[in-house]
């Protein structure tokens, strides 16, 4: 059984005005697999609601960004990426042919992560790595 999401109340508890195009466009990005880019976001947003500009989801992504609640990947020589701030840290490997955005499972660049920054005097708080990599 899936989790409903109430997207006005997330946006509230933010702090943030509730707009139908702010809710248009957080449950799309809530709900998707990938990791799309403004132009992917105002294509879907379009479909559900013709008052969407791409202006307004450049904006949306800003303030989403800024509220904490959107994490921006920003990946070489390709439009910005985004994802709702996930739970628990994780990373993020691009296929540099194809790409792909994948996310990488498990704990252990966060263990080496932790092991690096406490040999230098420091607790980590938080990481994202991006790995960038070809298939061979």
């Amino acid at each position: 059984m899936t989790q409903s999401i109430d997207y006005k109340q997330l946006l509230r508890e933010a702090g943030l005005r509730v707009t139908p195009q702010r809710t248009t466009i957080v449950s799309l990005l809530s709900e998707t697999d990938d990791h799309p880019n403004v132009e992917d976001l105002y294509e879907k947003a379009r479909t559900l609601d013709d008052t969407v500009s791409v202006a307004t989801v450049y904006r949306t992504m800003s303030v989403l960004e800024n509220a904490g609640l959107v994490r921006k990947l920003v990946l070489e020589d390709a439009p910005a990426r985004y994802e709702m701030m996930p739970q628990t840290d994780h990373d993020h490997l691009v296929d540099m042919d194809s790409g792909e955005l994948v996310e990488i499972p498990g704990t252990e660049i966060a263990s080496l992560l932790d092991r690096v920054a406490a040999e230098m005097g420091y607790e980590l708080v938080s990481h994202h790595t991006v790995i960038r990599a070809r298939k061979v």
